[in-house]
Protein backbone atom coordinates (compact mmCIF):
# COMPACT_ATOMS: atom_id res chain seq x y z
CA UNK A 1 0.00 0.00 0.00
CA UNK A 2 3.11 2.20 0.68
CA UNK A 3 4.91 1.55 -2.14
CA UNK A 4 3.09 3.88 -4.68
CA UNK A 5 3.41 6.44 -2.40
CA UNK A 6 7.09 6.25 -1.60
CA UNK A 7 7.59 6.01 -4.95
CA UNK A 8 5.99 9.39 -5.78
CA UNK A 9 7.71 11.13 -2.87
CA UNK A 10 11.06 9.99 -4.46
CA UNK A 11 10.51 11.38 -7.66
CA UNK A 12 9.18 14.38 -6.45
CA UNK A 13 12.20 14.82 -4.17
CA UNK A 14 14.49 13.84 -7.19
CA UNK A 15 12.75 16.59 -9.28
CA UNK A 16 13.66 19.09 -6.99
CA UNK A 17 16.58 18.54 -6.74
CA UNK A 18 16.92 18.64 -10.56
CA UNK A 19 15.25 22.04 -10.31
CA UNK A 20 17.71 23.45 -7.67
CA UNK A 21 20.86 21.93 -9.52
CA UNK A 22 20.21 24.25 -12.78
CA UNK A 23 17.75 26.80 -11.80
CA UNK A 24 20.44 29.41 -12.31
CA UNK A 25 21.46 28.23 -16.19
CA UNK A 26 18.72 30.39 -17.64
CA UNK A 27 17.03 32.58 -15.28
CA UNK A 28 18.78 34.70 -16.51
CA UNK A 29 17.79 34.77 -20.31
CA UNK A 30 14.32 36.07 -19.00
CA UNK A 31 16.32 39.68 -18.16
CA UNK A 32 18.64 39.50 -21.01
CA UNK A 33 17.08 43.05 -22.42
CA UNK A 34 17.55 44.53 -19.74
CA UNK A 35 21.49 42.99 -18.99
CA UNK A 36 22.41 44.51 -22.54
CA UNK A 37 20.90 47.95 -21.63
CA UNK A 38 23.11 47.34 -18.61
CA UNK A 39 26.11 46.33 -20.22
CA UNK A 40 25.85 48.37 -23.48
CA UNK A 41 26.29 45.53 -25.58
CA UNK A 42 24.67 43.85 -28.62
CA UNK A 43 21.92 41.13 -28.23
CA UNK A 44 24.11 38.74 -29.28
CA UNK A 45 26.94 39.62 -26.59
CA UNK A 46 24.94 39.72 -24.15
CA UNK A 47 23.50 36.52 -25.39
CA UNK A 48 26.83 34.56 -25.24
CA UNK A 49 27.78 36.18 -22.08
CA UNK A 50 24.20 34.82 -20.15
CA UNK A 51 24.97 31.48 -21.41
CA UNK A 52 28.96 31.32 -21.30
CA UNK A 53 27.81 28.83 -18.22
CA UNK A 54 27.43 26.32 -21.05
CA UNK A 55 31.23 26.77 -21.24
CA UNK A 56 31.93 25.47 -17.65
CA UNK A 57 28.94 23.03 -17.77
CA UNK A 58 30.86 21.07 -21.19
CA UNK A 59 34.02 21.69 -19.23
CA UNK A 60 33.35 20.58 -15.82
CA UNK A 61 31.43 17.50 -17.59
CA UNK A 62 34.53 16.22 -19.21
CA UNK A 63 36.27 16.53 -15.87
CA UNK A 64 34.17 14.58 -14.16
CA UNK A 65 33.86 12.08 -16.51
CA UNK A 66 37.87 11.78 -16.53
CA UNK A 67 37.85 11.35 -12.50
CA UNK A 68 34.12 10.02 -11.80
CA UNK A 69 35.23 6.25 -10.47
CA UNK A 70 36.80 8.38 -7.47
CA UNK A 71 34.28 10.53 -7.19
CA UNK A 72 31.85 10.20 -4.01
CA UNK A 73 28.52 11.18 -5.29
CA UNK A 74 26.25 12.71 -2.54
CA UNK A 75 29.33 14.35 -1.10
CA UNK A 76 30.39 15.93 -4.53
CA UNK A 77 26.81 16.93 -5.11
CA UNK A 78 26.24 18.41 -2.16
CA UNK A 79 29.60 20.01 -2.37
CA UNK A 80 29.31 21.65 -5.69
CA UNK A 81 25.61 23.26 -4.95
CA UNK A 82 27.36 24.80 -2.07
CA UNK A 83 30.26 25.97 -4.28
CA UNK A 84 27.72 27.30 -6.99
CA UNK A 85 26.66 29.76 -4.62
CA UNK A 86 29.53 31.99 -4.72
CA UNK A 87 29.52 32.95 -8.02
CA UNK A 88 25.90 33.27 -8.19
CA UNK A 89 26.69 35.91 -5.11
CA UNK A 90 29.46 37.67 -6.86
CA UNK A 91 27.06 38.48 -10.30
CA UNK A 92 25.31 40.89 -8.07
CA UNK A 93 28.32 43.32 -8.27
CA UNK A 94 30.08 42.15 -11.71
CA UNK A 95 31.83 45.46 -12.66
CA UNK A 96 32.09 44.68 -16.97
CA UNK A 97 31.04 41.87 -19.26
CA UNK A 98 33.91 39.85 -19.03
CA UNK A 99 33.66 39.34 -15.34
CA UNK A 100 29.85 38.72 -16.08
CA UNK A 101 30.72 36.24 -18.37
CA UNK A 102 33.59 34.49 -15.89
CA UNK A 103 31.31 34.38 -13.17
CA UNK A 104 28.44 32.59 -15.46
CA UNK A 105 31.52 29.92 -16.46
CA UNK A 106 32.13 29.56 -12.89
CA UNK A 107 28.62 28.63 -12.12
CA UNK A 108 28.29 26.33 -14.97
CA UNK A 109 31.22 24.46 -13.84
CA UNK A 110 29.43 23.64 -10.30
CA UNK A 111 26.36 23.05 -11.56
CA UNK A 112 27.70 20.06 -13.89
CA UNK A 113 29.63 18.61 -11.42
CA UNK A 114 25.95 18.51 -9.62
CA UNK A 115 24.49 17.31 -12.68
CA UNK A 116 26.97 14.85 -14.08
CA UNK A 117 26.89 13.38 -10.63
CA UNK A 118 23.59 13.01 -9.98
CA UNK A 119 22.66 11.37 -12.98
CA UNK A 120 25.38 8.85 -12.40
CA UNK A 121 24.39 8.62 -8.89
CA UNK A 122 20.47 7.93 -10.25
CA UNK A 123 21.69 5.23 -12.72
CA UNK A 124 23.66 3.47 -10.24
CA UNK A 125 20.89 3.04 -7.89
CA UNK A 126 18.56 1.97 -10.25
CA UNK A 127 18.06 -0.67 -12.76
CA UNK A 128 16.54 -1.16 -15.65
CA UNK A 129 13.19 0.67 -16.64
CA UNK A 130 13.68 2.38 -12.71
CA UNK A 131 16.15 4.20 -14.54
CA UNK A 132 14.65 5.79 -17.16
CA UNK A 133 11.82 7.03 -14.45
CA UNK A 134 13.93 8.61 -12.00
CA UNK A 135 16.38 10.17 -15.27
CA UNK A 136 13.25 11.26 -16.15
CA UNK A 137 12.05 12.85 -12.66
CA UNK A 138 15.03 14.29 -12.81
CA UNK A 139 14.95 16.36 -16.01
CA UNK A 140 11.65 17.19 -14.83
CA UNK A 141 13.01 19.15 -12.39
CA UNK A 142 15.08 20.92 -15.07
CA UNK A 143 12.51 21.92 -17.13
CA UNK A 144 10.57 23.53 -13.60
CA UNK A 145 14.11 25.71 -13.47
CA UNK A 146 13.91 26.87 -16.26
CA UNK A 147 10.20 27.88 -15.87
CA UNK A 148 10.31 29.30 -12.19
CA UNK A 149 13.81 30.15 -12.80
CA UNK A 150 12.70 32.93 -15.27
CA UNK A 151 9.89 33.77 -13.41
CA UNK A 152 11.70 34.37 -10.41
CA UNK A 153 14.45 35.90 -12.28
CA UNK A 154 12.20 38.57 -13.94
CA UNK A 155 9.99 39.22 -10.92
CA UNK A 156 12.72 39.91 -8.71
CA UNK A 157 15.12 42.32 -11.20
CA UNK A 158 11.47 44.38 -12.39
CA UNK A 159 10.70 44.88 -8.70
CA UNK A 160 14.10 44.91 -6.68
CA UNK A 161 16.55 44.74 -9.05
CA UNK A 162 19.49 42.68 -10.69
CA UNK A 163 21.41 42.44 -7.91
CA UNK A 164 18.78 41.45 -5.27
CA UNK A 165 18.40 38.69 -8.34
CA UNK A 166 21.06 37.36 -7.64
CA UNK A 167 21.34 37.09 -4.03
CA UNK A 168 17.72 35.03 -4.40
CA UNK A 169 19.40 32.68 -6.92
CA UNK A 170 22.59 32.05 -4.29
CA UNK A 171 19.97 31.44 -1.44
CA UNK A 172 18.19 29.03 -3.71
CA UNK A 173 21.97 27.12 -4.62
CA UNK A 174 22.46 27.06 -1.00
CA UNK A 175 18.80 25.15 -0.43
CA UNK A 176 19.47 22.57 -3.10
CA UNK A 177 23.16 21.51 -0.77
CA UNK A 178 21.29 21.08 1.90
CA UNK A 179 18.55 19.07 0.52
CA UNK A 180 20.75 16.46 -0.87
CA UNK A 181 22.98 16.78 2.22
CA UNK A 182 19.59 15.76 4.21
CA UNK A 183 17.96 13.80 1.43
CA UNK A 184 20.14 11.68 -0.50
CA UNK A 185 21.47 7.97 1.06
CA UNK A 186 25.57 8.24 0.95
CA UNK A 187 26.67 6.15 -2.28
CA UNK A 188 30.42 5.70 -2.91
CA UNK A 189 31.27 5.71 -6.68
CA UNK A 190 30.49 2.66 -8.12
CA UNK A 191 33.59 0.10 -7.97
CA UNK A 192 34.77 0.18 -11.43
CA UNK A 193 36.64 -3.43 -12.78
CA UNK A 194 40.43 -3.82 -11.94
CA UNK A 195 41.29 -4.28 -15.53
CA UNK A 196 39.17 -0.49 -15.78
CA UNK A 197 41.24 1.38 -12.86
CA UNK A 198 44.22 0.47 -14.54
CA UNK A 199 43.69 2.02 -18.09
CA UNK A 200 43.95 5.66 -18.22
CA UNK A 201 41.20 8.36 -18.07
CA UNK A 202 41.27 8.70 -21.57
CA UNK A 203 41.48 4.92 -22.87
CA UNK A 204 38.06 4.83 -20.91
CA UNK A 205 36.72 7.50 -22.22
CA UNK A 206 37.47 5.66 -25.70
CA UNK A 207 35.15 2.47 -24.53
CA UNK A 208 31.97 5.14 -25.26
CA UNK A 209 33.64 6.88 -28.27
CA UNK A 210 33.53 3.25 -29.62
CA UNK A 211 29.92 3.28 -29.23
CA UNK A 212 28.02 4.26 -31.91
CA UNK A 213 24.85 4.42 -30.23
CA UNK A 214 26.50 6.24 -27.23
CA UNK A 215 28.26 8.89 -30.31
CA UNK A 216 24.58 9.62 -31.66
CA UNK A 217 23.05 10.44 -28.26
CA UNK A 218 26.16 12.62 -27.69
CA UNK A 219 25.42 14.28 -31.48
CA UNK A 220 21.80 14.41 -30.42
CA UNK A 221 21.76 16.31 -27.67
CA UNK A 222 24.10 18.89 -28.74
CA UNK A 223 21.84 19.61 -31.51
CA UNK A 224 18.81 19.76 -28.96
CA UNK A 225 20.50 22.58 -26.59
CA UNK A 226 22.18 24.34 -30.01
CA UNK A 227 17.97 24.46 -31.40
CA UNK A 228 16.82 25.26 -27.70
CA UNK A 229 18.95 28.00 -26.99
CA UNK A 230 18.98 29.41 -30.00
CA UNK A 231 15.11 29.84 -29.46
CA UNK A 232 14.54 30.93 -25.82
CA UNK A 233 17.74 33.19 -26.02
CA UNK A 234 16.59 35.54 -28.58
CA UNK A 235 12.86 35.08 -28.91
CA UNK A 236 13.28 37.23 -25.59
CA UNK A 237 14.33 40.70 -28.16
CA UNK A 238 11.87 39.64 -30.41
CA UNK A 239 8.99 39.89 -28.23
CA UNK A 240 10.52 42.72 -26.77
CA UNK A 241 10.89 44.77 -29.90
CA UNK A 242 8.27 45.92 -32.10
CA UNK A 243 5.50 45.11 -32.82
CA UNK A 244 5.12 42.78 -29.99
CA UNK A 245 6.60 45.28 -27.59
CA UNK A 246 6.31 43.32 -24.51
CA UNK A 247 7.36 44.56 -20.84
CA UNK A 248 10.43 43.09 -19.43
CA UNK A 249 7.30 41.86 -16.38
CA UNK A 250 5.46 39.90 -19.47
CA UNK A 251 8.18 39.25 -20.80
CA UNK A 252 8.45 36.91 -18.01
CA UNK A 253 5.35 35.55 -18.23
CA UNK A 254 6.01 34.13 -21.45
CA UNK A 255 8.08 31.59 -19.95
CA UNK A 256 4.65 29.48 -18.99
CA UNK A 257 5.23 28.38 -21.51
CA UNK A 258 7.39 25.23 -20.18
CA UNK A 259 4.36 24.32 -17.91
CA UNK A 260 3.03 21.44 -20.37
CA UNK A 261 6.77 20.70 -20.61
CA UNK A 262 6.77 19.81 -17.15
CA UNK A 263 3.43 17.54 -17.90
CA UNK A 264 4.53 15.71 -20.76
CA UNK A 265 8.34 15.25 -19.89
CA UNK A 266 7.86 12.66 -16.91
CA UNK A 267 6.91 10.53 -19.50
CA UNK A 268 9.44 10.11 -21.73
CA UNK A 269 10.79 7.52 -19.86
CA UNK A 270 7.82 5.08 -19.76
CA UNK A 271 7.21 6.29 -23.21
CA UNK A 272 10.79 5.21 -24.42
CA UNK A 273 10.28 1.94 -22.87
CA UNK A 274 7.18 1.29 -24.89
CA UNK A 275 7.88 2.23 -28.06
CA UNK A 276 12.01 2.54 -27.95
CA UNK A 277 13.99 5.58 -28.08
CA UNK A 278 14.22 6.02 -31.62
CA UNK A 279 10.79 6.55 -32.71
CA UNK A 280 10.45 8.88 -29.43
CA UNK A 281 12.94 10.90 -30.71
CA UNK A 282 11.35 11.09 -34.07
CA UNK A 283 7.88 12.20 -32.80
CA UNK A 284 9.47 15.14 -29.88
CA UNK A 285 11.92 16.30 -32.67
CA UNK A 286 9.18 16.33 -35.33
CA UNK A 287 6.56 18.67 -33.11
CA UNK A 288 9.77 20.89 -32.16
CA UNK A 289 9.90 21.34 -35.66
CA UNK A 290 6.47 21.92 -36.30
CA UNK A 291 6.61 24.94 -33.90
CA UNK A 292 9.28 26.91 -35.24
CA UNK A 293 7.02 28.68 -38.52
CA UNK A 294 4.79 30.00 -35.61
CA UNK A 295 7.84 31.85 -33.93
CA UNK A 296 7.59 34.18 -37.19
CA UNK A 297 4.45 35.59 -36.40
CA UNK A 298 3.89 39.55 -36.14
CA UNK A 299 1.83 38.71 -32.69
CA UNK A 300 2.00 37.12 -29.82
CA UNK A 301 -0.43 34.32 -29.67
CA UNK A 302 0.95 32.35 -32.11
CA UNK A 303 5.08 33.04 -31.09
CA UNK A 304 3.83 31.54 -27.53
CA UNK A 305 2.28 28.29 -29.30
CA UNK A 306 5.30 28.00 -31.14
CA UNK A 307 7.70 28.22 -27.87
CA UNK A 308 5.43 25.52 -26.59
CA UNK A 309 5.80 23.39 -29.45
CA UNK A 310 9.59 23.75 -29.32
CA UNK A 311 10.09 23.43 -25.55
CA UNK A 312 7.69 20.49 -25.02
CA UNK A 313 9.71 18.50 -28.08
CA UNK A 314 13.61 19.24 -27.24
CA UNK A 315 12.73 18.90 -23.70
CA UNK A 316 11.21 15.35 -24.29
CA UNK A 317 14.19 14.69 -26.37
CA UNK A 318 16.60 15.24 -24.01
CA UNK A 319 14.63 13.29 -21.33
CA UNK A 320 15.21 10.53 -24.01
CA UNK A 321 18.45 11.22 -24.61
CA UNK A 322 19.72 10.69 -20.92
CA UNK A 323 17.98 8.09 -20.28
CA UNK A 324 19.27 6.19 -23.48
CA UNK A 325 23.05 7.32 -22.39
CA UNK A 326 22.18 6.07 -18.91
CA UNK A 327 21.41 2.63 -19.80
CA UNK A 328 23.26 2.16 -23.14
CA UNK A 329 26.79 2.61 -21.54
CA UNK A 330 28.34 -0.68 -20.93
CA UNK A 331 30.37 0.91 -17.55
CA UNK A 332 31.50 3.94 -15.83
CA UNK A 333 27.94 5.32 -16.57
CA UNK A 334 29.30 8.21 -14.85
CA UNK A 335 31.96 9.47 -17.52
CA UNK A 336 29.24 8.55 -20.36
CA UNK A 337 26.94 11.12 -18.98
CA UNK A 338 29.85 13.52 -18.25
CA UNK A 339 30.71 13.08 -21.88
CA UNK A 340 27.15 13.89 -23.35
CA UNK A 341 26.63 16.63 -20.99
CA UNK A 342 29.99 17.77 -22.12
CA UNK A 343 28.37 17.59 -25.87
CA UNK A 344 25.09 18.58 -24.84
CA UNK A 345 25.88 22.06 -23.42
CA UNK A 346 28.74 22.64 -26.30
CA UNK A 347 25.93 22.58 -28.52
CA UNK A 348 24.05 25.64 -26.39
CA UNK A 349 27.16 27.46 -26.25
CA UNK A 350 27.29 27.06 -30.18
CA UNK A 351 23.99 27.71 -30.67
CA UNK A 352 23.84 30.89 -28.55
CA UNK A 353 26.78 31.99 -30.94
CA UNK A 354 25.60 31.03 -34.36
CA UNK A 355 22.32 31.95 -34.27
CA UNK A 356 22.88 35.47 -32.39
CA UNK A 357 24.95 36.50 -34.69
CA UNK A 358 22.38 35.47 -37.92
CA UNK A 359 19.98 37.26 -35.69
CA UNK A 360 22.33 40.10 -35.46
CA UNK A 361 23.01 40.40 -38.95
CA UNK A 362 20.60 38.84 -41.09
CA UNK A 363 17.22 38.79 -38.62
CA UNK A 364 15.08 36.30 -37.27
CA UNK A 365 13.44 34.12 -40.04
CA UNK A 366 17.05 32.96 -40.66
CA UNK A 367 18.12 32.31 -37.56
CA UNK A 368 15.15 29.95 -37.12
CA UNK A 369 16.04 28.38 -40.46
CA UNK A 370 19.37 27.76 -38.52
CA UNK A 371 17.39 26.62 -35.37
CA UNK A 372 15.00 24.28 -38.04
CA UNK A 373 18.36 22.52 -39.61
CA UNK A 374 19.62 21.60 -36.13
CA UNK A 375 17.04 19.48 -34.99
CA UNK A 376 16.48 17.88 -38.36
CA UNK A 377 20.45 17.16 -37.63
CA UNK A 378 18.92 15.40 -34.45
CA UNK A 379 16.24 13.29 -36.36
CA UNK A 380 19.22 12.23 -38.64
CA UNK A 381 21.19 10.93 -35.76
CA UNK A 382 18.62 9.37 -34.32
CA UNK A 383 17.50 7.44 -37.14
CA UNK A 384 21.11 6.22 -37.18
CA UNK A 385 20.36 4.09 -34.13
CA UNK A 386 20.48 0.63 -34.60
CA UNK A 387 16.93 -1.45 -34.07
CA UNK A 388 18.36 -3.96 -31.55
CA UNK A 389 19.41 -0.43 -29.79
CA UNK A 390 16.67 1.99 -30.68
CA UNK A 391 13.85 -0.91 -30.89
CA UNK A 392 10.80 -2.16 -28.24
CA UNK A 393 13.68 -4.57 -26.84
CA UNK A 394 15.13 -2.14 -24.76
CA UNK A 395 16.82 -4.65 -21.91
CA UNK A 396 19.07 -5.58 -24.85
CA UNK A 397 20.64 -1.42 -24.88
CA UNK A 398 23.28 -2.16 -21.97
CA UNK A 399 24.55 -5.26 -23.70
CA UNK A 400 24.23 -4.70 -27.49
CA UNK A 401 24.62 -0.48 -27.46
Amino acid sequence: MTAAPNALLRRALIGLIGFLTLVDLFAAQAILPTLARMYGVKPSAMGVAVNASTIGMAAAGLVVALVSHRLPRRGGIWVSLALLSIPTLLLAHAPDLATFTALRIAQGVFMSAAFTLTMAYLSEQNTGAATASALAAYITGNVASNLVGRLVSSAVAATAGVAINFYAFAALNLAGAALVYLTLAKAPAMAVPAGEVRRSAFARLAVHLRNRCLVASFGIGFCVLFAFLGVFTYVNFVLADAPIRLSPMALGLIYFVFLPSMVTTPLAGSVANRFGPRPTFFVSLGLAVAGLPLLLAPAVGPVVAGLTMVGVGTFFAQATATGFVGRAAQTDRAAASGLYLASYYLGGLAGAAVVGQVYDQVGWPSAVTVVGGSLVAAAALAASLRPATAGRRTPLLTREA
